[in-house]
């Protein structure tokens, strides 16, 4: 009987070649839309009296702060808090809490500061009371959110009450931190009760974490009262 021969593999040769992949990236100095302070991943485009104003310029920048209305109040001589009406969009429907976005797109991660200041007290020039005195606004519940992975949150200041010329901190990133844009959203929305224009209750969206205190005691004249206010981002000074 015939016995089968398996064939016998002639031994493999060779050699190792190595070759390599790069990429660079430099600091990005182009403009950072607005995003989603729910869904920080997604562009939008805030609604905000006479349009948004452009994001700052530069790799580290402020990309955008709501304005913050505190909507038509019947005059009042007893102390008052007024809620701020929320963020509204070009999306029809969408609305969410008043929020400011940063940018730190420098790609070497030394933290940053971030500080608003009220540059002067509620006024109208053309009023007979002129200007809000003792008004206070208040940022509350500042909570910070991104969609990069694995980059340390910024820390947020969790009460902030402006007082006209003075800066005050908002939200900072420590050294190693913030890289990537992030944004500061003051609290969230709640359905409150407000008597309208017409003196008919009717339930509606307010911010009730972003204040503004009027004191009783100040006189109103029947105007629109308005404040600026200035955000200033700033790199942390190195040791």
């Amino acid at each position: 009987m015939a016995t089968a021969t398996v064939p016998v593999a002639a031994e493999e040769t060779g050699t190792d070649y190595a070759s390599n992949g790069a990429v660079e990236f430099v600091p990005n100095n182009d403009p950072v839309k607005p995003v989603d302070p729910i869904d920080p991943g997604k562009p939008v485009d805030p609604l905000t009296p006479g349009g948004p104003n452009p994001g700052t310029p530069g790799p580290l920048s402020i990309d955008f702060a709501s304005s913050i209305e505190f909507g038509t109040n019947k005059i009042s001589s007893v102390d008052e808090v007024y809620y701020a009406n929320p963020q509204l969009y070009k999306e029809e429907g969408k609305a969410t809490a008043n929020y400011v976005q940063v940018t730190d797109n420098r790609g070497v991660s030394t933290g940053w500061d971030l500080k608003v200041k009220q540059e002067a007290q509620f006024e109208n020039a053309t009023a007979k009371y002129k200007t809000l005195k003792g008004s206070v606004i208040t940022l509350n519940n500042g909570q910070a959110a991104s969609n990069s992975e694995g980059v340390t949150a910024p820390t947020t200041v969790k009460s902030v009450s402006l007082n006209p010329g003075e800066s005050v901190p908002v939200m900072s990133a420590a050294d190693g931190a913030g890289d990537g844009t992030w944004v500061d959203v003051f609290g969230g929305l709640k359905k409150v009760e407000i008597v309208n224009e017409e003196g008919v209750k009717e339930s509606v969206n307010k911010n009730t974490d972003v204040q503004l205190e009027v004191p009783g005691k100040t006189p109103k004249s029947a105007v629109e009262y308005r404040a600026q206010l200035t955000w200033t981002l700033s790199e942390v000074a190195s040791n």
